[in-house]
């Protein structure tokens, strides 16, 4: 019997975690929301030296609350400009066209967008948790 619980615990954990993941491409994001009628949250970020934004991912993207939510509602991209971390050519000339076209000035910085690609609000580092992070977003898509 514990082989078949350990197999299905394998089975939905990797379900789940594929559910979740965040995209980097934003034509097959936007497509992908625009396609399921979700918002698209665009994560502008410095994951491996901005500290609001490890602080964000900490306390409010990698929280079960959040992450339920955003499986519902969100298609999840991430824009980042790491500086140990090396990117394609194509994805740093993404991500740089990006945060021109949105004129993002800092990290972290979230920009949410319909599935039209009409902008709905901007939110970044906000305290307490997801709880009142995923009121914000409510309060910009309605």
């Amino acid at each position: 019997m514990k082989p078949f619980f350990v197999a299905v615990a394998l089975v939905a954990t990797t379900c789940f975690a594929s559910a979740e993941a965040w995209l980097t491409d934003y034509k097959a994001a936007s497509a992908k929301a625009q396609a399921e009628k979700k918002t698209l949250l665009m994560d502008f970020t410095g994951s491996d030296w901005c500290g609001w934004c490890m602080k964000l991912d900490r306390e409010i993207f990698n929280t079960p609350q959040f992450k339920q939510y955003a499986k519902k509602n969100l298609v999840l991209l991430k824009l980042d400009f790491p500086r140990k971390k090396q990117l394609s050519a194509e994805e740093k000339a993404q991500n740089k066209e990006l945060a021109k076209r949105f004129g993002v000035r800092g990290y972290p910085t979230i920009i949410l967008l319909d599935g039209e690609g009409k902008t709905l609000g901007e939110l970044g580092y906000m305290e307490g948790g997801p709880k009142p992070f995923i009121k914000e977003i409510e309060a910009k898509t309605r």
